[in-house]
């Protein structure tokens, strides 16, 4: 085996919280990760060391919740949990039209943030950059990981959301803009 075991039960609730956002259903987040846990233990030789074994079971992870996802499509789920704030919220517009002048430019210019490759290798990067997406809207975050994590396209997006291609584009630009703002306080910012 060229892991530890133990590695599984440190990214387990990583994993999770990905899966909950994800699946917005505790139980098949739960599904999901325990199968992704499963896969890897019972096919231990499928990991070839060619990436981190994060990221090898990350893609497990996607793959699961892919099927999920489809499986979603074929069955009724009732939803309690209720997204509020991310369709009209009057502070996302606020904050986004404080972030142009009339004409559509930027009010001020993106600061630098140094190296991108050295903040990549920073494990801390990666922790306070889960934080600002735990903060976003569940709606939001939810859009965000879909496009940049499970990497589906607006379609596909927009079938599971079921919204339209501009309120996806929409939603995705509020997430990108409130990333860089809270990457910018708590990290960026902070560097200086």
């Amino acid at each position: 085996m060229a892991f530890d075991p133990s590695q599984l039960e440190t990214l387990r609730p990583q994993l999770l919280r990905f899966a909950v956002l994800q699946l917005r259903n505790d139980a098949l987040a739960e599904d999901a990760v325990s199968e992704t846990i499963l896969a890897v233990l019972e096919h231990p030789d499928r990991f070839q060391q060619q990436s981190s074994f994060k990221t090898y079971v990350v893609g497990i992870l996607k793959h699961k919740l892919l099927d999920q996802l489809r499986r979603g499509k074929r069955e009724v789920q009732l939803n309690t949990q209720l997204d509020i704030g991310d369709d009209g919220d009057r502070s996302d517009a606020e904050m986004i039209d404080a972030l142009f002048t009339s004409t559509g430019h930027a009010v001020e210019t993106a600061p630098s943030w140094g190296n991108p490759d050295q903040t990549l290798e920073r494990k801390e990067f990666f922790d306070i950059l889960q934080l600002c997406i735990d903060k976003l809207p569940a709606k939001t975050g939810r859009i965000f990981m879909m496009r940049e994590w499970l990497e589906l396209d607006t379609e596909a997006i927009c079938k599971e959301l079921d919204i339209t291609a501009a309120n996806a584009w929409v939603l995705l630009y509020r997430a990108r803009a409130r990333l860089r703002e809270c990457l910018q306080l708590n990290w960026f910012g902070a560097q200086s």
